[in-house]
């Protein structure tokens, strides 16, 4: 059975292998993990589906691996005992090589040639009936590079519909840059030796992967930063004094998710800030759910993992779910889902320092907000002065969608879901 390299996520179509997990001649069983691909800023196992020993690996660490690629083949124990025993088949079980028709040029694409001689193979077709191998050469389609769906591996018409579509999406996003776009030059490459000892090491995957990212997001959107000071005394004081209560549930409760949760009722009354533009169509999405994506500092890079329906859960929720994501994240156990879905961002600095700050949109949301560290402040209350504790806060924004009142009124609301963060929302 040959084992090829499932979707690994909404429009992830091809990844890195960073770890082989199983050797030729092991005896695996159905879902242990074969290999680890890196893929959208994270690791993730692909399990086998089937089990059986290892015949043959197609794949080493550090190849580039697109969806429907054979990772390795699989035989069953019967069959490694008795390989040399040629298989009867039933007539199901056969599927004629479909050949295009004779009208066909020679240049059309079909299917690769099942078969070269007895015993020897390269790259087997698919299963498909004669009408979708028929349609496939017309469109110059490759098969073994759709995923089947269908039993036993077949090609069902639903599928090369799928595959269609996505060829479609990827042809969309890498349109030609407007003219007005220039791409950026290549550097040239320069000796620094020639001035002192110096140490190369290669970008890891990862970090090209941000890098791509956050070139294309400051490129392509237009941003505009609005700051602002919050007043969390008395939010600190708050998460103080429930502190012990959370402790005894398992959870730490940090400022983190009481500040998600103010977010998310400002969300909710600035829509617009949880939306996104969908350029080909000319349309704003509003969402009615609320996903945060939070931003962890890794050693191997940031990654952000999402929190869905923030809105909708308790402060112990979102304490438990921050303090697990966090920790898959720094671990690089993340999922491709887990990172997807996001409406707005969340850049926390506080644990590290510093004041306000620019955070780069995510893209394809249209906010994210910038948390500095809280410091004591003089601030003027009434005709008193006294030290508060004073949290930097920065919303860059989409200017295409969003005017500088909205973002304006945004911080003023914002600022007072804070400072007015009501304390039955922490009773357990």
């Amino acid at each position: 059975m040959d084992i090829k390299l499932p979707r690994l996520g909404e429009g992830a179509e091809s990844g890195v292998i960073v770890s082989l997990l199983v050797n030729e001649g092991d005896a695996i069983e159905k879902n242990q993990p074969l290999i680890e691909i890196e893929n959208e800023k994270a690791v993730a196992a692909i399990p086998s589906t089937a089990a059986g020993v290892v015949k043959s690996i197609r794949v080493k660490v550090g190849d580039n691996v697109s969806v429907g690629q054979l990772i390795l083949t699989l035989v069953s124990g019967a069959e490694e005992a008795a390989s040399a025993t040629p298989i009867a088949r039933t007539p199901e079980q056969t599927t004629p090589v479909a050949r295009p028709p004779a009208s066909h040029s020679s240049d059309t694409k079909v299917g690769p040639t099942s078969v070269l001689s007895a015993g020897q193979s390269v790259n087997p077709s698919p299963t498909a009936s004669p009408s979708i191998r028929r349609l496939a050469g017309e469109l110059g389609l490759d098969l073994t590079h759709v995923p089947a769906t269908g039993r036993g591996g077949r090609i069902e018409m639903a599928d090369l519909r799928t595959y269609l579509r996505r060829l479609q999406d990827v042809a969309q996003r890498n349109q030609a840059p407007s003219p007005t776009l220039q791409p950026a030059p290549i550097s040239e490459s320069i000796d620094y030796s020639q001035w002192g000892e110096i140490t190369r090491k290669p970008l890891s995957g990862l970090r090209k992967v941000i890098a791509r990212r956050m070139t294309e997001n400051w490129t392509t959107i237009p941003h505009v930063t609005q700051f602002g000071d919050a007043d969390v005394t008395d939010l600190l004081h708050l998460r103080k004094t429930h502190a012990a209560m959370y402790e005894a549930k398992g959870a730490k409760l940090t400022l983190t998710p009481l500040l998600l949760k103010a977010l998310a009722t400002t969300l909710g009354k600035h829509p617009s800030f949880n939306a996104s533009l969908d350029d080909a169509r000319g349309e704003i999405v509003l969402k009615a759910y609320i996903h945060i994506g939070i931003a962890v500092d890794t050693e191997a890079g940031l990654l952000v993992p999402v929190i869905r329906d923030v809105n909708d859960k308790t402060i112990l929720q979102l304490a438990i779910e921050v303090e697990q994501l966090a920790a898959k994240a720094r671990e690089r156990k993340l999922a491709p889902e887990e990172m997807k879905g996001g409406t707005f961002t969340v850049s926390n600095q506080g644990g590290i320092g510093g004041d306000h700050f620019t955070p780069i949109i995510n893209k394809p949301e249209v906010a994210i907000l910038g948390l500095g560290r809280a410091t004591a402040k003089p601030v003027a209350q009434g005709n008193e002065i006294a030290l508060r504790q004073m949290l930097p806060l920065a919303v860059s924004y989409d200017h295409r969608l969003i005017d500088g009142g909205n973002a304006a009124r945004f911080i003023v609301d914002l600022v007072q879901a804070i400072e007015d963060f009501p304390e039955s929302a922490l009773q357990i």
